[in-house]
C-alpha cells in the first residue's frame, strides 16, 4: 500500500470509507465534504466489506476503514493490502489500544491508527498529512528544490536570533513555496512554536530521550504544523529536568528532515556549537545575528572563527540585529565590520511595535511586516536561497582574530567616547 504512486492514481475515486457504526459515519461525512469528497463514500460494513469492495473495483486514493469488528486486525489489514492497488493511503481505526499492534499496522503500510474515540480534529489532521503527500512526493519534489538547510545562530542572548529563525522559514515556506520544517533545538526555553502561537508537543523531548525511534513516521507525528507548508519542533521541557544526549538524536532529526522537507532552518543556540558541532556540518548557511554592542562584537568574531575551522564548506550570512535608527551606537557599523573584518550582510532595524503586533498575533515578524521593514527579511530569505543554490562558489571565509588584535580594538573604541567627551 505504501508502494509508489502509479501514475492514473489521479483516475480513481478521491476518498472511500467503510465504517462499523454509524457514530463514526456521521463524523467522517461532513470532513469528507469540507475536502469536496462525495459523504456517499462513506459505507458501512468496516473492514471486511472494504476486501470485499475492492477486490472488484478500484481502490481509491484515501482509504478508511474501521477495524472495531475484526478479531484478527493485522492478518485482515494484510488482506486489505492485497486487494489495494499502489500508492493507496489507508487510514484504519479501532477500539483496541495496543502499541504493539499500532506498530505492526504501521510496517504492514498503513497511513495511520485512530483510537476510538477519536475527535473531529484528529480526523482532519490526519486527512490534511495525507492529502500532503497525495499532492506531492517528496522524492519528485527533491529533483526541482534541492534540499537547503540553514542554521541561525545568535551570538549572544537576546539579540533575536530565534525571532528570525522563525521569520526565515515562514519566508521559505509562504514566499518560496517550500515544504519547510523550523527545528528549535533550545530544548528548556525554546520560542519557535510559542511565536507561532503553538502547543511545542513532546515530539523533540522523546527525540532526545529515545533517537532509535526516530523515522519518517516520528517525525510526521512529532512536527507540528503552523501551515501547509511550515511544520515545528520545539520542546518546553521541564527546567528541573536536565537532557542528556550524545547528540545522535539531532543528527538523525536533520537526516529525516531531509527526506520529509525541502527546507530545514534550525534555530541554533550558540552553546550547541560547542557540544554538538556537528550540527553545522551540513548546513548549507549559517546566519550569525548579532547586535552592535561591544559583547556582540567580541563573540561575532569568535564564532566566525569557529565556523571557519568547523565548518568551512558553509556559507555565513551576517546580521545586525536591532540597529536603531537614530545615533545611540555602542559600536559603530564601520568599527563592528572593521573589527569581524568583513561586511554586515543585513541590517534590521529596531521596531518595538512590530515586535510587538507579531507576539500578540501569534504570527512571525515577517508576516506582520510590511514595506521597509518587509524588505530584509526578503533579502535574508533571497540570500539563504542564492547561498544555498551556488554550489560551485567557495565557502565565506569568516577571519580568525588574534587575541592582542581583539584586545587592541575593543579597546580602541571603548576609548573613542571618552575622547569626545574631553574634547
Amino acid at each position: 500500500m505504501n508502494a509508489p504512486f502509479q501514475a492514473r492514481a489521479g483516475l480513481r475515486d478521491p476518498f472511500t470509507a467503510f465504517v462499523c457504526d454509524d457514530a463514526t459515519a456521521d463524523m467522517l461525512r461532513p470532513v469528507a465534504v469540507e475536502h469536496g469528497w462525495s459523504p456517499e463514500k462513506v459505507n458501512k460494513g468496516g473492514l471486511r466489506n472494504a476486501v470485499q469492495s475492492l477486490s472488484v473495483s478500484a481502490s481509491p486514493n484515501i482509504l478508511f476503514v474501521d477495524l472495531s469488528e475484526s478479531a484478527d486486525p493485522l492478518n485482515d489489514i494484510n488482506a486489505l493490502a492485497e486487494v489495494c492497488e499502489p500508492g493507496t493511503i489507508v487510514i484504519a481505526s479501532g477500539t483496541v489500544n495496543d502499541v504493539r499492534l499500532y506498530r505492526d499496522l504501521v510496517a504492514s503500510g498503513i497511513h495511520d491508527y485512530l483510537l476510538k474515540p477519536f475527535t473531529v480534529d484528529q480526523l482532519r489532521d490526519t486527512f490534511a498529512h495525507a492529502q500532503m503527500i497525495l499532492s506531492g512526493p517528496r522524492g519528485e519534489a527533491q529533483a526541482d528544490k534541492p534540499h537547503v538547510m540553514a542554521a541561525v545562530i545568535g551570538v549572544r542572548g537576546g539579540v533575536g536570533a530565534s525571532t528570525l529563525a522563525t521569520s526565515l522559514a515562514w519566508l521559505l515556506g509562504e514566499k518560496a513555496r517550500r515544504t519547510t520544517a523550523l527545528l528549535d533545538l533550545d530544548v528548556h526555553f525554546g520560542t519557535g512554536a510559542l511565536a507561532l502561537d503553538l502547543e511545542p508537543g513532546r515530539g523533540l523531548t522523546d527525540a532526545i530521550e529515545n533517537p532509535s525511534r526516530i523515522d519518517g513516521l516520528f517525525i510526521e507525528r512529532a512536527m507540528v504544523r503552523a501551515n501547509e507548508r511550515l511544520s515545528v519542533l520545539s520542546a518546553e521541557a521541564p527546567i528541573h529536568q536536565p537532557l542528556v544526549t550524545d547528540g545522535s538524536a539531532f543528527f538523525a532529526l536533520q537526516e529525516e528532515m531531509r527526506n520529509a522537507f525541502e527546507s530545514t532552518v534550525l534555530d541554533l543556540p550558540r552553546h550547541m556549537l560547542i557540544q554538538h558541532p556537528h550540527l553545522v556540518h551540513d548546513a548549507h548557511v549559517a546566519v550569525v545575528v548579532a547586535e552592535l554592542t561591544l559583547a556582540a562584537t567580541r563573540d561575532t568574531i569568535r564564532v566566525l572563527a569557529w565556523l571557519k575551522s568547523n565548518a568551512p564548506q558553509t556559507k555565513v550570512i551576517v546580521v545586525a540585529n536591532g540597529v536603531p535608527s537614530g545615533g545611540a551606537l555602542e559600536i559603530s557599523r564601520k568599527d563592528f565590520e572593521q573589527s569581524i573584518e568583513r561586511p554586515v550582510d543585513i541590517v534590521f532595524p529596531v521596531d518595538g511595535k512590530l515586535a510587538a503586533q507579531a507576539a500578540k498575533l501569534g504570527k512571525p515578524m515577517a508576516e506582520v511586516a510590511g514595506g521597509k521593514m518587509a524588505a530584509p527579511f526578503n533579502t535574508l530569505s533571497n540570500m539563504v536561497l542564492s547561498h544555498a543554490s551556488d554550489e560551485g562558489a567557495s565557502a565565506d571565509k569568516a577571519p580568525a582574530v588574534a587575541a592582542k588584535s581583539l584586545v587592541d580594538n575593543l579597546k580602541s573604541m571603548l576609548s573613542k567616547p571618552k575622547d569626545k567627551a574631553a574634547a
